[in-house]
């Protein structure tokens, strides 16, 4: 197996605007960053300053400027502003809690744009659902990274369109999706009352995506689960990409099932990598079937030493992984966001191995 390349040599990162500075096409350097092996170092021309640009709260009547408040803006008179709280109320009440990111704020964060995604770079993310997050942070977060291929868990479909738009419109990235709505759920993702948006996983890649599965497990513990599969490229090659999220923490009896029905899949492939929240630790007897049939993304992190491994979520449990089949890991990376109870983990890959 080719070996992982270790990178050194961090320069401390810049600021601007009160917030640090991050690249345009690779990998930021931040404070809440860990790096498995080393850090990249990018020159300060691959790097953009993120500054807010002046807005107005329909509600408070302020004006934000540069993330500071700079003044009372005269603009309603008191009718039209409770006018205004009433509608904003009733959009709340509607949209549920998936409601468009910034809507309701105007501290959405914007790295700038992207030129392109990296090739050969995949993510996993649990996007942390029911979370007050905003799908432009949430798009940040990827842009960040600019993954070729990014596999999202408990997703709403409503905001993985809203994240993908923000991808585009802001970062310069586009991408395909591809849903994995397991159930329809409106405390969870909103919508009418009588048509709840969908929750559950999604893929977005960078090329068109083929031959897609989407299959709830038999039983899904407290809650519904399931994987997807889709065939996409990875660098240049087609590779067969799985995503799922298997059952709760406490419930080790439907994931021992869940992950039997999952090997079974991924073993009809030469070339696969399987990306998801796992809910278990590496060397649980229900991660044994998935092991034989690939590795993880960090060539430390193994069953008989999971000590080795970086944790992946905040209470400090690795959860999250980049199953690999026939595929290489050249580098890895967890990003300790703010923005989900889970960090990004993406890996860059040499899927010409085979």
């Amino acid at each position: 197996m080719a070996p992982a390349l270790a990178l050194s040599g961090a320069p401390k990162p810049a600021r601007a605007c009160g917030r640090p500075k991050y690249p345009t096409s690779s990998p930021a350097e931040g404070p809440r960053t860990r790096w498995s092996y080393g850090q990249y170092r990018f020159p300060d021309e691959h790097t953009v300053a993120f500054c807010p640009t002046a807005s107005l709260n329909l509600v408070s009547g302020a004006v934000r400027s540069r993330g500071r408040f700079v003044g009372e803006a005269k603009v309603f008179e008191r009718g039209t502003r409770l006018l205004a709280v009433a509608v904003v109320g009733a959009f709340m009440v509607l949209l549920g809690p998936s409601a468009p990111n910034g809507f309701f704020s105007s501290e959405a964060l914007s790295a700038g744009p992207v030129k392109d995604v990296v090739p050969n770079r995949v993510m996993t993310w649990n996007l942390c659902n029911p979370c007050d997050e905003g799908n432009a942070d949430r798009a940040s977060e990827i842009a960040r990274f600019a993954p070729q291929v990014v596999g999202l868990q408990e997703a709403c479909e409503r905001d993985v369109a809203q994240i993908r738009d923000h991808l585009e419109n802001t970062h310069g990235l586009v991408y395909h999706v591809e849903y994995g709505a397991v159930l329809q759920n409106w405390g969870r993702c909103g919508g009418a009352p009588w048509n709840p948006g969908g929750y559950g996983q999604a893929i977005l890649s960078a090329a068109p995506m083929t031959d897609r599965v989407n299959e709830e497990y038999p039983d899904g513990g407290s809650e519904d689960r399931g994987y997807m599969a889709v065939t996409t490229l990875v660098g240049d090659r087609p590779v067969r990409v799985f995503n799922t999220h298997l059952a709760e923490r406490r419930q080790e009896e439907f994931r021992i099932e869940q992950t039997g029905v999952l090997a079974a899949e991924i073993a009809r492939h030469d070339r696969a990598i399987v990306l998801g929240d796992f809910n278990a630790v590496p060397n649980t007897p229900e991660l044994a079937g998935i092991w034989k049939l690939a590795e993880d993304t960090d060539p430390l992190c193994r069953p008989s030493d999971s000590g080795a491994c970086t944790p992946t979520t905040d209470w400090r449990s690795k959860f999250d992984y980049i199953f690999l089949r026939g595929i290489a890991p050249l580098r890895h990376r967890v990003w300790d966001t703010p923005y989900s109870d889970h960090d990004v983990l993406h890996s860059d890959v040499d899927v010409t191995y085979l």
